[in-house]
């Protein structure tokens, strides 16, 4: 089968086109046939080891000292199941399914766990926008209704609305009837307001504390603040959280905690097999919606990736089945 291979850390330049033999379906296991995937920052920050703060070391031990552990990268995915194991019964040859794994979904057909994040793809639902949901909007999801417990008729601020992670945060934000102020650029503002944002902010012109508003929930998924920036912009049992670990951060989670109402908050988001699930009855009813920006054949992997590297407002797909791409 093909597959993406990423030989070396690097540009998006390393990735070349390969085969591999196709993969072993153990009995608890799922065959998909992949047809979709998308280009996450996280595959980027994996692609060429940008692991951000005190995460490079524990990265690099986890995902490869000089070069990557595992040659065929990508970790979302879309397709159909091809095969079973002998003691799933949960999903059916046939099933059109999504969901995410640690690597190899760039790559024609993928084998997962039968209770990995991996959900039947809703009635009318694309391959494309499926793949696109559980990384941006699962993060999401967790880190407004989950850790920060987002109530209807909250002010919530999103620092990088028009991101990857962002424009599903303002569509979930709103969705959980918060106030939404989505911080992008002038260029995104339209894209912002068409999601659900109530207003904008040109992160360019304006500083979001100078306003004088107050948030009970501030989400930084752009690393453009911090707890000590954002802590006067908070209502008094406000929460801010950030995408991004770093010492002060992990800092402020800790004294938070301890002491003052203001919260500063973080969590690494694991798939789970029930919230890509729901992710799918979220796409089903209209809530989500996944917006997608260019799409690329497997075989021009390194252009998507290089076109992701510069930076775009929506979802870069890979699609792996020609007939679908065309």
């Amino acid at each position: 089968m093909r597959v993406a291979l990423t030989p070396s850390y690097g540009p998006a330049s390393v990735l070349t086109l390969g085969d591999a033999p196709a993969p072993f379906v153990g009995d608890n296991d799922v065959l998909v046939r992949v047809h979709a995937s998308v280009v996450t920052a996280g595959d980027r920050r994996v692609r060429s080891a940008d692991f951000p703060g005190v995460s490079a070391v524990v990265g690099r031990l986890m995902l490869g000292v000089t070069r990557p552990k595992h040659e065929v990268q990508g970790t979302m995915f879309a397709g159909r199941v091809l095969a079973v194991g002998v003691n799933v019964s949960r999903f059916q040859v046939g099933d059109d399914v999504f969901g995410a794994a640690d690597f190899g979904a760039y790559a024609e057909q993928l084998a997962v766990a039968s209770d990995s994040p991996l959900a039947r793809m809703p009635t009318g639902a694309t391959y494309e926008q499926a793949a696109a949901l559980p990384y941006g909007a699962g993060t999401a999801l967790y880190f407004l209704r989950d850790l920060a417990a987002v109530q209807p008729g909250e002010r919530v601020l999103i620092l990088g609305a028009s991101g990857g992670v962002g424009r599903y945060a303002v569509q979930l934000a709103k969705h959980l009837g918060a106030d939404v102020t989505a911080v992008c650029s002038r260029e995104t503002f339209d894209l912002a307001r068409e999601l659900g944002a109530d207003r904008v902010i040109d992160y360019r012109s304006e500083d979001f504390t100078t306003n004088g508003q107050r948030y009970d929930v501030i989400f930084d998924v752009a690393d453009a603040s911090s707890y000590t920036h954002s802590r006067p912009s908070l209502t008094p049992h406000g929460r801010y959280m950030t995408l991004y670990i770093s010492v002060p951060a992990l800092l402020a989670v800790a004294w938070t905690a301890l002491f003052g109402r203001a919260k500063a908050l973080f969590a690494v988001v694991l798939g789970d097999q029930r919230r890509t699930e729901e992710l799918g009855e979220l796409l089903a009813n209209g809530t989500l919606r996944p917006i997608v920006a260019h799409r690329f054949a497997l075989s021009e992997v390194a252009d998507a990736h290089a076109c992701a590297d510069a930076g775009v407002h929506g979802e870069v797909v890979v699609t792996m089945v020609e007939a679908a791409f065309a």
